[in-house]
């Protein structure tokens, strides 16, 4: 079958390789001149353990099998991780009984490992942290998101696929028994592919709108959450993610660590109405107060602005969290093709194992 992936990011990326290992002749069109260049270049490459997505979600299926595939993948392929772990910190008793109804939803989700742990204990494990209690999710880790894209690629050209760089698509048509794809750039032209898939991240519904004959009412909206992240100038003081209790639109500003030993607080949610990657130094003010809340020894003028990315929502504030939006066959009509709406965090952890049921959808 001759498939074409819209996106280089890293679910397109993971959808492509899976598509090529079973035998697929694979195209990737990527908009960009390298792959990873969207939403999957900006995030905290945190590895999810799966413990805060009610259960029998896309997003609690996806976390959970998907880091146990990643894992695997990463020890296969010789990509750089770290299962660090993180704590889940409440400082105040409201906090605390937020934290018990997440191990409650971690352990229906069947996550490994999850511990609750009194004051004393998550201290013993991190001196400079302050809570009255903590979850504690062995499983949570950090990966080089690149690397794991660059072994995604890899694989896939060894399969016989290929990407497309600077090959952005302008629409499409289903004429039987293929879809008639219509593309842009330095070289444009039409191209027949006997099945689509849509994992533009951003773009996602913007291309949605562009496939003739869709309906209208299947693209859903898409909200822009905004993430700042703010970097930590001296040495790190943890050697673990630490996470608040979440807030609406995210899981809070918490303690992310990269391979390099950098420690970083983010991502905030701001909501936005259009793309725009600037970090306001102003918000640093609300950081500190957040921070300071579990640990009470950051420094003044310990935060300078780092980056931020753009999640692709499907609600707004206070409207709740929305599921992934797999959108095949059944749900629209239209054969061998499927659009990936709304696929922010856990995507990169849950990245091979969405891969798998998207495949499953052109087989069928």
């Amino acid at each position: 079958m001759q498939v074409l992936v819209i996106g280089a990011g890293v679910v397109g990326l993971s959808v492509a390789r899976t598509a090529a290992l079973a035998g697929h002749d694979v195209t990737v069109a990527e908009a960009t001149g390298g792959i990873g260049n969207g939403v999957s270049s900006r995030n905290s490459e945190v590895i999810h353990g799966g413990l805060y997505y009610p259960t029998d979600t896309l997003r609690a299926r996806h976390c959970v099998r998907g880091r146990r595939l990643l894992y695997a993948f990463c020890d296969a392929h010789g990509v750089a991780y770290r299962k660090c772990g993180k704590l889940v910190v409440a400082t105040n008793d409201a906090e605390l009984a937020k934290v018990e109804t997440i191990l409650e939803q971690a352990q229906k989700n069947g996550v490994e490992g999850m511990e609750m742990l009194g004051g004393n204990a998550a201290r013993a494990m991190e001196a400079e942290l302050f809570c009255i209690g903590a979850l504690w999710s062995p499983e949570t880790g950090i990966i080089d998101s690149h690397g794991y894209m660059r072994a995604l690629w890899g694989e896939l050209e060894d399969h016989g696929g290929m990407i497309a760089f600077e090959t952005p698509v302008e629409g499409m048509s289903f004429k039987a028994p293929h879809w008639q794809v219509r593309f842009g750039g330095s070289d444009p032209g039409t191209i027949a592919f006997d099945a689509v898939i849509n994992a533009a991240g951003l773009g996602a519904q913007a291309l949605g709108r562009r496939i003739d004959g869709y309906p209208a009412g299947k693209v859903p909206r898409l909200v822009l959450g905004k993430g700042n992240y703010f970097g930590f100038v001296g040495r790190p003081v943890f050697s673990r993610l630490i996470y608040p209790t979440p807030i609406d639109g995210g899981l809070g500003v918490h303690v992310t660590l990269d391979l390099a030993g950098r420690m970083r607080f983010g991502p905030d949610v701001e909501w936005i109405s259009e793309e725009n990657y600037a970090v306001d130094p102003s918000r640093a003010d609300s950081f500190y107060a957040r921070i300071r809340t579990y640990w009470p020894g950051l420094p003044d003028g310990g935060l300078v602005p780092d980056y931020a990315g753009i999640r692709p929502k499907l609600r707004g504030p206070g409207e709740g969290q929305a599921d992934f939006m797999i959108a095949g066959p059944a749900d629209h009509g239209m054969p061998r093709l499927v659009n990936l709406f709304g696929i922010e965090s856990p995507g990169l952890t849950s990245s091979l194992s969405l891969a798998d049921e998207v495949l499953g959808y052109l087989e069928t």
